[in-house]
Formats: C-alpha cells, structure tokens, sequence
C-alpha cells in the first residue's frame, strides 16, 4: 500500500488539490476585467462595505485548513511541512462531500500565542477556518482564544468533529440497547483533543458528569492526581480503590477509546454492563477487534475508525455538512446547538431506507440496526437531509447574518450539488 499512496500523491501531478478560475479570461476585454482596471471597483464596493466581500470574492464559500503539525493523526509532532498531505487531503473532502473550496496553510509556529496571531491576521481571506492536526492542550486555548477573536466560524475538527459522529452513533447504540444518556456509565480511554470534546458533548446530551471515568496515560483521570491539566482535572473522579482499567471497566454501559490499539482485552469486555457498547476508534489498530469485543459478548454494538468494518466512525460525517451550513448563512459561529442539531440529524438519518447507490458502493445493504448505527460517509443524502438542519439552527439561535427563508429550495438546491459532486457526474 505504501507504493500505491506515494504513486498516488506523486503522479500525474504532485500533491492533490489545485486552484480553478471561475470566470472566463479568453480576452483583452475579460482580463481587464479580471484584472486592471476592472478589478478596482469590487475593490472600492467592499472598502465602503465589506459585507460586499461575500458578492464579490469567493470567502463565501472559501475555507482555511489550517495547522502546524503537532499532533497529525497517528503520527505525533512530524511538524507543519509533513503534515502538509494531511491538509491537502481535507481539502479534498471538504470540495467532494460539500462543494467548499480549501487553503490549506501549514503555519511553522510551535508557540500558540504566535500562531493564534498567525491564523487571526488571515480573517479577511476566509469564510471559515477549520484547526487540523494542533496537539493537546495547545488545541484548547487557540481555538478559544480565535473564535472569541475573529467574526467566521473557527472549528477544530479533532475535537467537534469526532465528539459529532459519536454522540450521533452512540444515540442510535442507546436506542437499540435500551439505554439512556442520563443513566448510562462511560469509560473513555484517552484524554487528549477528541476525548474532552466527546466527553463534554456527551454532557450536553444528558449524560451526567459524574458517570464519565476517563483514562489517559498515566491511569484513570481522579481529583488526587497533581500531573493533569485543567481540561482533564474537569473529569476528575473520586479515587476508587482500584482505578485500574480493569476495574472501572465492571458494569460499564459503554466504552469509548480514542487513544491505542489492543488496550481492551476480551475479559473487560465481559465484566460491562448488558448490551454494551464499544466505540474502539485508535487507527489503524483499534482498542479491540469488533471480532474479539463479539466473541466475548455476542450483542455487543461496536465501532470502529476503520472503514472496513460495520460502524465507521468518520469525521467526514460532519465537517463538509456543518461548515456548508455556516457559510450559507454566514455564522459568526458554530454554536453547540449547531453540533446538537448534527447529531440529531445524522442519526435520524440512519433510521432512512438507504439508497441503491450506498448499497452499490459499499456492495451490500444496510438497514438501521447493531451494525448501523451511522449512515455511511459515501450517502449522498447527508448533504441534503444534514445541513438544512444546521442551517435552520444557525438561524433559530441567532448566528447567522444571512437569513434562508425558502428552506425546501435551499435543500432541493443542496440535492442538484449532491449530484454534481457524485463520482458518476466527476
């Protein structure tokens, strides 16, 4: 596989994204359009009102990938120019799955205060900026510090993205288990980026403080612990008298690891509460295999990261469809509400009868139930049936500086760009 990625990035032409010009510029006359002298007044328009911008230049839909290397996906701190196909690869989705152009800027700057100076002076340029890739607890600060800052919506995706796809699949799991988020124990294993932002989702959606026991490292997250930031020290528990994983695992309703493969061993498994749910999300080696986590407890639902087993976990899910939402209404910002609105969305979605498309896609059929539990990142309708929601959210809390009153020919519109964005029609 390794031959096939590099061929893959390297031929016909490096890399994987490019620019495309938009307008025609075959003439003297267009390219004095283009250009000068014709390019002054758009200028002018948007210095006397630079809301003009959205009319005149492709903010509107253009989105920064944005990162400094620290923390790229299972690789660690390689740094800003070795993430860089990481970057290139979400522009990819973002243009595929919702039609939204991408920069992808990789800032050589290990200092967070630097680097929120950095990613707040490139505002005018974009309609939205999407963190990528920036490590633990840096990640926290930075993207507190440039939403309160810039008027776009800032969103790091390791952390929201991720906490929106299992808070979407865990409701489905609960409801096929019989369960619900208030009563509910939870172990999360890892504490970095992803795991606090699923862990305070989780919150919003009912489950109580009290029942997330989150490890990182070192052992279980407790209040005696002196070596943990204050974004863990939030999930803090009262010390057991064996704070093993092992231990907290007993009569556990769900499992959730974002953090190494083969931590969680079969045995574990068993000592969990009925019907348990296992979300082991470490790539490419999960927690457990979903064979090893169903061989201990034959209805166990698992999930995993990895598309070759039922229940992908994949933040594709989320991103293209909440940053399209807000940027068709301009949202200063992308509110908790909104990401409750994705939730509800997407696992209402896999309650629907799937198309012949997903079925041939994937070369099987799907219907709601312990092997799925999240609609599958290749749906075309989750353009269309997600992002309305987001929108109509966006509007109801008050983000939104563009108001959509026509939301069926806002959604039959998002169809007509589903289609266009399908493979068949690339």
């Amino acid at each position: 596989m390794k031959k096939e990625a590099l061929d893959y990035h390297e031929f016909d032409k490096p890399g994987k994204i490019a620019i495309e010009i938009t307008k025609s510029c075959a003439s003297s006359s267009e390219l004095s359009l283009a250009y000068s002298p014709g390019v002054a007044y758009p200028c002018l328009e948007i210095a006397k009102n630079p809301e003009d911008a959205f009319r005149y230049t492709s903010k509107g839909n253009l989105v920064g990938v944005i990162s400094n290397g620290s923390a790229v996906l299972g690789l660690g701190n390689i740094g800003a120019l070795a993430g860089k196909p990481v970057m290139e690869g979400k522009g990819v989705l973002f243009k595929r799955f919702a039609g939204i152009d991408v920069f992808d800027i990789e800032v050589d700057q290990s200092d967070p205060e630097k680097f929120i100076e950095a990613v707040a002076s490139l505002e005018p340029t974009f309609g939205g900026i999407n963190l990528e890739d920036i490590k633990a607890p840096d990640c926290f600060h930075i993207e507190k510090e440039l939403i309160e800052r810039l008027n776009i919506p800032v969103f790091h995706d390791d952390q929201h993205g991720t906490a929106v796809i299992v808070a979407a699949a865990l409701k489905n799991a609960l409801l096929i288990a019989k369960k619900e988020f208030g009563n509910i124990k939870i172990v999360i294993n890892g504490a970095g980026s992803a795991a606090i932002a699923i862990s305070h989702l989780l919150l919003d959606v009912g489950v109580q403080l009290e029942n997330i026991h989150m490890f990182d490292s070192r052992g279980l997250i407790s209040k005696s612990r002196t070596d943990t930031n204050e974004y863990k020290q939030f999930f803090a528990q009262n010390d057991p008298e064996d704070n093993s994983l092992a231990s907290v695992m007993k009569n556990a309703d769900v499992f959730i690891g974002v953090s190494v493969g083969n931590i969680l061993s079969g045995e574990m498994v068993k000592t969990m509460a009925e019907k348990p749910i296992i979300f082991a999300l470490a790539n490419p080696t999960p927690e457990i295999s979903p064979d090893d986590a169903k061989a201990a407890v034959p209805d166990a639902i698992v999930a995993t990261g990895r598309s070759d087993f039922a229940n992908q976990v994949n933040n594709v899910l989320g991103f293209p469809f909440i940053f399209r939402a807000a940027l068709d209404v301009r949202a200063t910002t992308i509110n908790k509400e909104m990401k409750l609105s994705a939730v509800n969305a997407l696992a209402s979605l896999a309650h629907e009868e799937v198309p012949a498309s997903v079925t041939e896609a994937y070369g099987q059929e799907f219907t709601f139930g312990p092997d799925y539990i999240i609609p599958k990142p290749f749906d075309p309708r989750l353009l269309y049936y997600v992002t309305p929601e987001i929108v109509k959210t966006a509007m109801a809390t008050g983000v939104a500086k563009k108001n959509i009153d026509d939301i069926e020919k806002y959604t039959n519109d998002l169809k007509d760009l589903s289609a266009k964005l399908s493979p068949k029609s690339l």
